[in-house]
């Protein structure tokens, strides 16, 4: 087996390897440009192993942002376009900006009945955008992503006055009485050497972005909401969802094959086959200066 590359770094109490949804809320982020590059390499794979965000959020975001029919708005790390597509169907005039060059190829073709919908392959910190009195900028499990040094300035300058930041973090979790999968699952990844903090913790554990978003002296009237959400995944949905998390798409092939076989193994040993994962949704909408 392959020597492990050195730990992904993180400041505490966040784990590294929670999930695809596991992304610190946190202002330190070592090994951000690695990371964050490594959706496009899985991007068909990441179109169908990503599954679309509950109405609520997107419904809960729209609303606190005071967003209606013809809103011009930019998403930051639109993906393939799971969150695109709700919010496109709600008349949204949206910008996206992706990083990925095959993930903005997927989402154009998704969001093709969508005339009002334009995908940019740039990257969002060095974007030179046409505008800049949108009504909202958006973000979908994005918004970590960008530098936190200058995330808050650049998106305040692409706003009109009183325009809307909204953006969602999703984090994996497991709550009181929640699937014992992911516990069970720290004895593989210590197998295999994969080092971290251990299994996801509880919803009420999780923090958000408020004093980050008050610190930069961007933005006021700061809304944030939690939503949690359980769903159902097969052996094969599971591992599918993994192979797209940017922590273990760093992992050499041969560890990342052998963690995923030990995956397999205790699903499908299963009596029904399946994993229950529950997931955090934090959303955030602040008003511009």
């Amino acid at each position: 087996m392959a020597a492990l590359p050195p730990p992904l770094g993180r400041s505490p109490p966040f784990p590294e390897r929670s999930g695809p949804y596991s992304a610190p809320l946190m202002s330190d982020y070592p090994h951000r440009e690695a990371r964050r590059r490594t959706f496009d390499e899985v991007a068909v794979l990441y179109a169908t192993a990503r599954r679309p965000y509950p109405d609520e959020v997107v419904a809960g975001l729209v609303r606190l942002a005071g967003l209606a029919q013809d809103s011009a708005v930019v998403e930051i790390g639109c993906g393939t376009g799971q969150a695109t597509l709700p919010l496109a169907a709600r008349g949204l005039r949206i910008t996206c900006v992706e990083l990925g060059s095959r993930l903005a190829e997927i989402a154009r073709r998704n969001v093709a009945d969508y005339p009002q919908v334009e995908v940019v392959e740039a990257d969002f910190e060095q974007w030179a955008a046409p505008r800049h009195d949108y009504d909202a900028v958006v973000s979908f499990n994005a918004f970590h992503w960008i530098d936190p040094a200058c995330r808050y300035q650049l998106t305040a300058g692409l706003l009109r006055p009183h325009g809307s930041l909204g953006f969602v973090e999703l984090r994996h979790v497991v709550p009181a009485g929640g699937d014992p999968f992911f516990h069970d699952m720290q004895a593989d990844y210590r197998a295999v050497g994969f080092a971290g903090d251990g299994a996801p913790g509880p919803p009420e554990d999780v923090p958000d972005f408020r004093d980050e978003i008050e610190a930069s002296g961007s933005f006021e009237d700061l809304v944030v909401r939690r939503y949690l959400f359980t769903r159902g995944y097969t052996a094969d949905e599971y591992i599918a969802l993994m192979q797209t998390a940017s922590d273990h798409r760093l992992l050499p092939d041969d560890v990342r094959d052998e963690l995923f076989r030990r995956m397999r193994r205790r699903i499908e040993a299963r009596t029904d086959g399946t994993v229950e994962m529950t997931h955090l949704a934090v959303l955030h909408v602040a008003r511009a200066h």
